[in-house]
């Protein structure tokens, strides 16, 4: 044990002392604030080319009246289509935009057209749509002399608000709001994308450290005095402590850094959506507050107690999983990383199947696919988490949190026996099967 913990002091220590474990750990979080600053600025950003469009209207659709859209201005002009093409530059329009005549007051499509040197951009197009949209609805509820109060009460939005069948003295125990998926699909998917990066990028990080020892033969000085396993174990806790350490500091200087580019660079993130920005405009500022209510009371809801620990166990587990193998295939590969690819391709195959079923996942938590997916532990570290924010049954939790630490510790074990003669076998190019023969050479 004093050697394991020799070891472990010595990977952490290296590492997060490296200047480039520094520089990546406190530059990451510039990186993503500046990230957030240039995509803001992005959407916000206006476009100067401006365009003048004469409108021809042969049946009065817009009535002579229709709002101009950012760089976008319309005139409505009395003259025929070919007068208006010959003195088109000369009358300073840039486009002209017919209306014909409606043949049946009934029809779903209408076709209008665009004449111009240059067909229009798609947000010239979408703000012509949007505004002729709205104006052909009016012009039709007029033409057909329909009641406007009765077609608004036809558009009714429906809200789902989940209630139990237990009542606690008389009254029904509410513990779900309209939120509820929506915050437990967010949480999830947090969780598993986190597992998914953990597991890949420290997992290489291991991988690219064995080979480095094993290539420059220091690990030839270091066997001589501690065994293979203590090694690769205790490389394996003093990365996943790097790991750690890493994702401690970006939690906390990510949202300050990010918070305080946008304040300093006055950058409104709500208009990186141009679609929420406009839902979010139709809605009344009181609905928004009480969704906001809603919402942060929802997380506060959420049984953090049992999803934190949970999560903290599904991270140790799968890390120390595929760290595991990692380790072992970094063993056995010399310093030609194209030898690797068919090495590491039976690990990456698992990770990439658990992350695209966490996606379907956070869609059906209780699914059979969900369900068992899980409980299977080369796939339970990445989606369990995600299932965690949806309370499934405990013991679906305990069985999946068993066959993961049973699972850890035999492929530590597996791992072992293949890094204790990889680690010192030069010259020679692995496969899967020598890897397999590896397994059970005796000590």
């Amino acid at each position: 044990m004093k050697k394991l913990g020799i070891i472990i002091k010595r990977e952490y220590l290296t590492r997060v002392t490296r200047r480039s474990f520094l520089i990546a750990t406190f530059l990451t979080p510039l990186g993503f604030a500046l990230l957030f600053v240039v995509v803001g600025v992005i959407f916000a950003y206006k476009s100067d080319d401006v365009r003048k469009v004469a409108i021809i209207d042969y049946d009065q659709i817009l009535s002579g009246s229709i709002k101009d859209e950012k760089n976008l201005y319309f005139t409505f002009v009395d003259k025929s289509l070919d007068e208006m093409r010959q003195g088109l530059k000369e009358a300073g329009f840039d486009g002209i935009l017919v209306l014909p005549k409606i043949k049946e007051i009934t029809d779903k499509r209408y076709t209008v057209y665009y004449y111009a040197d240059k067909p229009p951009t798609p947000d010239i197009e979408l703000a012509i749509k949007e505004r002729l949209g709205t104006a052909m609805r009016e012009y039709k509820i007029n033409a057909l002399q329909l009641d406007r109060r009765q077609l608004e009460a036809l558009d009714t939005r429906i809200e789902l608000d989940p209630e139990p069948l237990a009542e606690k003295d008389g009254e029904k125990v509410k513990d779900a709001s309209v939120f509820t998926s929506a915050i437990a699909s967010g949480i999830g998917f947090l969780m598993g994308i986190i597992m998914y990066m953990a597991v890949f990028i420290y997992g290489v990080m291991i991988m690219r450290s064995v080979m480095e020892e094993k290539t420059t033969r220091i690990v030839e000085v270091m066997i001589s005095s501690v065994r293979p396993f203590e090694m690769m174990l205790g490389k394996i806790i003093g990365v996943g402590a790097v790991g750690l350490t890493q994702f401690a500091i970006w939690a906390i200087l990510i949202p300050l850094i990010s918070s305080g580019a946008s304040l300093l660079f006055n950058v409104d993130m709500s208009q990186m959506n141009s679609a929420s920005a406009q839902a979010a405009a139709e809605v009344d500022p009181d609905d928004i507050q009480a969704m906001i209510a809603l919402g942060m009371q929802e997380l506060a809801n959420q049984n953090w107690w049992f999803m934190l620990p949970a999560f903290v166990v599904y991270f140790l587990g799968g890390y120390l999983l595929y760290a595991s193998l990692f380790a072992a295939v970094g063993s056995a590969m010399s310093d030609d990383l194209g030898e690797g690819q068919s090495l590491t391709l039976p690990i990456t195959i698992p990770v990439l199947l658990a992350f695209y079923i966490m996606i379907a996942v956070i869609q059906a938590p209780n699914s059979s696919l969900a369900v068992w997916s899980s409980i299977f532990p080369l796939f339970s570290p990445i989606v369990m988490p995600a299932r965690l924010a949806f309370e499934p049954p405990l013991w679906e939790v305990i069985l999946s949190m068993v066959l993961l630490i049973a699972t850890a510790i035999f492929f530590v074990w597996l791992s072992a026996r293949i890094y204790r003669v990889g680690i010192l076998m030069y010259g020679k190019k692995v496969t899967l099967k020598e890897l397999g023969k590896w397994m059970f050479y005796r000590d």
